[in-house]
């Protein structure tokens, strides 16, 4: 059950106060990208040059069957680095598949790890890089900055738009047991170096690039809205958001477009630096319910979440959502604007804006958890129980 209200307040605040001493308002991001079509070549090219023998590439077999993974590695001199290959991660990767990963890493004597993929491939890639060199358990290191310091060299090609795991220190894995989702997050999981390369972008289905130009969508409101100032997260923020405004409707409309390919893939790397600096908010807390208990992809549940709990913010985030809606053009520059300019992108998106899987017997449950993540945010403000309920209901068909 959740503590009281006046006292989930008085913690939150304590927790940005401890956050802004312990780590202070200037954010970092030591790593190299490179944007543009053929930029993973380049990235290969930098690896090697880095000295880099045995290299581990992290990916998934669907993506490895349609030849993607193949046309990433092409900037590889393949009589100099030897690539070595895990592609058991699913969706919503587990902490036995980062495990498996990580043994390959050791047997093969890897002294790099390569993510090729979406947001699994990339945060499994990071946590098997930390497992590899380190012992102990990996829940030991759940929470934030509790990953250890050292860690295979990570680095990164997305081949989607959105989850922009490819631009911070953090990785969502999946507990096969109770299918929490946990997050381990610390500096040594940053990618050294990332590509962002449209030409990887040109096949994906429809629905995979609304739900990720989404999530990309999300990274980048709740960085905005934060209330922990700090960084570039007020610019990196949004251009995320102007980007996917931008670009979304015209990927949709020609998927061949690679400038606009690019353009996604632009406003999805922001985001992601964005929420390095600041990290994500309510939404997320609620959307990762939802994806631990029913499965539903991240980039759905969070395009499900999001208009909601913007209204539901109320005037906590007001100014910051006319400060948005005047940054994207629109001419009701308020609140109210621009939260219907995101139902208005979702729809056209294609995405749903309810849910059979959601089921009544389960959101009380979803409820706790969903607060007991998101006080650790710094959203707008806090939500109550019954807010959060009264989400849920709107978007489930069955509740």
């Amino acid at each position: 059950m959740a503590a009281p209200y006046p006292l989930r307040k008085l913690k939150s605040g304590l927790k940005l106060k401890l956050a802004k001493i312990l780590m202070g308002d200037k954010a970092t991001t030591p790593h190299f990208a490179w944007a543009g079509a053929g930029s993973s070549e380049r990235l290969c090219a930098r690896i090697e040059q880095s000295g880099h023998k045995n290299v581990l590439v992290v990916t998934d077999k669907p993506l490895r069957a349609l030849g993607v993974v193949d046309r990433a590695l092409e900037g590889f001199d393949r009589s100099v680095t030897t690539l070595h290959f895990y592609d058991g991660v699913e969706p919503d990767p587990t902490f036995g598949q980062v495990a498996e990963g990580a043994k390959v890493c050791r047997d093969s004597y890897c002294t790099a790890v390569l993510a090729v993929g979406g947001g699994s491939s990339i945060d499994a890639a990071k946590v098997i890089a930390l497992e590899a060199v380190n012992e102990g358990d990996p829940m030991s290191w759940v929470g934030l900055n509790k990953a250890p310091a050292t860690a295979v060299p990570i680095y990164a090609i997305p081949t989607t738009s959105g989850t922009g795991s490819e631009a911070t220190m953090g990785a969502v894995i999946t507990h096969e047991v109770d299918h929490s989702k946990q997050i381990i997050s610390g500096l040594a999981v940053l990618p050294r170096a990332v590509a962002v390369d449209p030409d990887l972008m040109l096949g994906l289905p429809p629905a995979i690039t609304a739900a990720t130009g989404l999530d990309a969508l999300t990274h980048g409101i709740e960085a905005y809205t934060s209330l922990w100032e700090r960084g570039s997260r007020t610019e990196t923020s949004l251009m995320a958001i102007q980007g996917v405004f931008k670009w979304l409707p015209k990927v949709l409309l020609e998927p061949g477009n690679v400038v606009a390919r690019e353009g996604m893939a632009l406003a999805a790397y922001y985001g992601g630096v964005a929420i390095n600096q600041v990290n994500v908010g309510f939404v997320h807390a609620i959307a990762h319910q939802l994806g631990a208990r029913y499965g539903i992809p991240h980039g759905m549940a969070n395009a499900l979440v999001l208009p909601h709990v913007l209204k539901a913010y109320g005037s906590a985030a007001e100014p910051k959502l006319a400060e948005l809606a005047r940054a994207i053009g629109l001419s009701n520059t308020t609140g109210a604007g621009f939260i219907d300019a995101v139902f208005e992108l979702r729809e056209l998106a294609g995405l749903p804006s309810q849910h059979a899987a959601i089921q009544a017997r389960d959101i009380d449950a979803i409820v706790e958890a969903a607060i007991a993540e998101g006080d650790g945010y710094f959203s707008p403000r806090l939500f109550t129980p019954d807010e959060v309920k009264s989400i849920l209901l709107a978007i489930s068909v069955n509740a």
